[in-house]
């Protein structure tokens, strides 16, 4: 049949699951840290997961299944924001928020300054602090040159250091307390 591809071999699908049991948390908390909300960041990451899946024998055997997951985040992510401003409001509200969660989150603080910076710098700095990436990595990841990457950091974290005066990070991304 035309257009129909082979299902991966058996072993290529537990390369994969290991793969997925291996990275799933820290991924999520790269997900959600650009989602800015912990259901959505969620749900992009399993979207991008099942998208990995489908590539998965490519990917695995050409290049870097890490960075191929980490840019299918970052462009997920933007996909979500443009559809979202495409969306229109209605007047009746058919969902109920989740009740508000019986603990404080130590890092809510951290989580609603992030959702303050622009998007493009909430990748920076999520890619940059929470990914482990070099600039010359955040800026391959983005699509954008390396002096962008570096003013973008540069604003963020002059953004965080107001939004969070205790606990923001400096420039090498160590917490000043």
């Amino acid at each position: 049949m035309e257009g129909v591809t082979d299902p991966p071999p058996a072993s290529s699908d537990v390369a994969y699951t290991l793969f997925v049991e291996a990275v799933w948390h820290p991924y999520l908390r790269i997900a959600r840290l650009l989602t800015g909300d912990p259901h959505q960041g969620e749900e992009l990451l399993q979207d991008c997961l099942v998208k990995l899946y489908l590539q998965w024998h490519r990917v695995a055997r050409r290049g870097d299944p890490h960075a191929y997951l980490r840019q299918m985040l970052v462009n997920g992510n933007v996909s979500r924001w443009r559809g979202r401003r495409r969306e229109r409001p209605t007047a009746q509200v058919r969902d109920h928020p989740d009740p508000l969660p019986s603990h404080h989150d130590p890092n809510e603080d951290l989580r609603r300054a992030l959702l303050a910076l622009p998007r493009q710098q909430r990748a920076v700095v999520v890619l940059r602090h929470y990914a482990d990436l070099s600039e010359k990595d955040v800026a391959a990841e983005l699509g954008c040159s390396l002096g962008t990457v570096k003013s973008h950091h540069s604003r963020a974290i002059a953004r965080l250091r107001e939004l969070l005066p205790q606990t923001a990070p400096d420039s090498e991304g160590v917490s000043r307390r």
